[in-house]
């Protein structure tokens, strides 16, 4: 009874010592508790539930054997990752951890993320060497040829590098008869790929461009990336122009390399692909004028062959002959079609008579010519065949082998 009587009091001496705290101050104490704690930190896990809203902020699941954590990148850094967030990843994530007031959930914000065991640099260029690959910019049906004599070429690079002076002196140096228009871009850094996308669109609203290099010199992944975005391939795929595509050196492969109609190792290549060299082409032409004007020594040795034996023939000199054989074989087809036409005739008359012979054996008048008669009914003509048509008076016609008898029956017999 005494502890039930003194329990109040203690209860609200209790309430006096700890102050009682709302859901809201007990979440912003965990809240500040958590972030002092756990900021700018790494973790490994893999992704999943990854959820991308109109907002473009990203969210998902970071999450190992035993457990897992919410994460959210927001999207001033989400647009700044070169690779697609996908499920099943395994990534390293840095940023802090902090709690979602609303649910009372803790989450890390991520602020960088990087793909386990690969670059994240190398995991985007697979990731959209895969998907361009599906939809066929790196099929050989759409390549280009690349002209063999181009008038006008067009170069995409910068102007301070070492890549435009190279492909300058390749093309002046193997053909200096050719035009060459350029088109000074950024080639790394912020922008750049806009620019070169930009450029190569813009190259093609200019008349007369037969080739273009888009390329610079070597450097690292992250020196060669604007060659590796998604709006320069497809600016390359869409061109209307040939486009050599020579970035970095032999070892280095960029989407530009596999989406363009040729790819050249390194700039100086790309110079020694666009034109041939002068020199060689020139060999090439007057060995080729040898040849036709060989061949066209022997068309004209053969056509005077031709001529001269046609010259020297019978028949040329002596054209009537021909003329005159061809009229004896006339003759002599007339004089075979004569001779055939008679003896046709003469078959023909043969088989006429033994026809009219074999007619004649049954013609109804060699009958009547052995003593037979023919009678009939005077009003139809139709023969008579028994007296069971006759009627007493019936007139009838008899016809004999010369003349015809009308009568009438008088009396029947049967």
């Amino acid at each position: 009874m005494s502890f039930v009587k003194t329990l109040p009091v203690f209860l609200n001496t209790a309430k006096n010592q700890n102050k009682i705290l709302t859901i809201s101050e007990l979440t912003r104490k965990i809240r500040g508790s958590i972030e002092q704690e756990f900021f700018n930190i790494w973790v490994v896990g893999e992704v999943s539930n990854v959820k991308r809203p109109s907002s473009g902020h990203v969210y998902m699941t970071l999450k190992d054997t035993n457990a897992q954590l919410q994460a959210v990148m927001f999207k001033t850094r989400a647009n700044n990752i070169k690779f697609e967030i996908k499920d099943g990843m395994e990534v390293l994530a840095f940023g802090s951890v902090t709690v979602y007031e609303a649910r009372g959930q803790y989450q890390l914000i991520i602020e960088r993320m990087e793909p386990k065991g690969i670059g994240a640099l190398q995991l985007a260029f697979l990731q959209l060497k895969e998907r361009l690959e599906k939809e066929g910019l790196f099929d050989p049906a759409h390549k280009k040829p690349l002209p063999l004599l181009p008038k006008k070429i067009a170069i995409v690079t910068s102007l301070t590098g070492a890549a435009i002076r190279d492909i300058i002196n390749v093309i002046n140096r193997r053909f200096a008869r050719v035009e060459i228009l350029i088109y000074p871009v950024k080639v790394q850094g912020e922008g750049a790929a806009q620019e070169i996308a930009r450029a190569i669109g813009d190259l093609n609203t200019i008349p007369d461009v037969d080739a273009m290099i888009v390329g610079r010199g070597g450097g690292s992944l992250e020196d060669l990336w604007a060659f590796n975005e998604e709006v320069v391939a497809r600016s390359i795929y869409n061109s209307k122009i040939p486009v050599i595509s020579a970035v970095g050196h032999e070892i280095d492969v960029t989407i530009s390399d596999l989406v363009a109609d040729k790819r050249a190792l390194t700039p100086t290549e790309a110079g020694e692909l666009v034109v041939p060299r002068y020199d060689q082409l020139k060999d090439v032409v007057e060995k080729i004028k040898t040849r036709l004007v060989q061949a066209l020594y022997n068309k004209i040795l053969f056509a005077r062959t031709t001529l001269l034996r046609i010259k020297n023939s019978f028949s040329f000199k002596r054209p009537f002959d021909k003329i005159l054989r061809l009229q004896q074989d006339l003759d002599e087809i007339v004089q075979r079609l004569v001779t055939v036409g008679k003896h046709t005739v003469a078959l023909e008359r043969e088989r006429l008579a033994g026809l009219a012979n074999r007619l004649d054996s049954v013609s109804p008048l060699r009958v009547l010519n052995r003593g037979y008669s023919i009678t009939t009914n005077v009003g139809d003509d139709k023969p008579i065949k028994s007296v069971e048509t006759l009627d007493m008076g019936k007139l009838l016609k008899t016809r004999l082998f010369q003349g015809n008898i009308i009568s009438s029956v008088v009396e029947i017999l049967k």
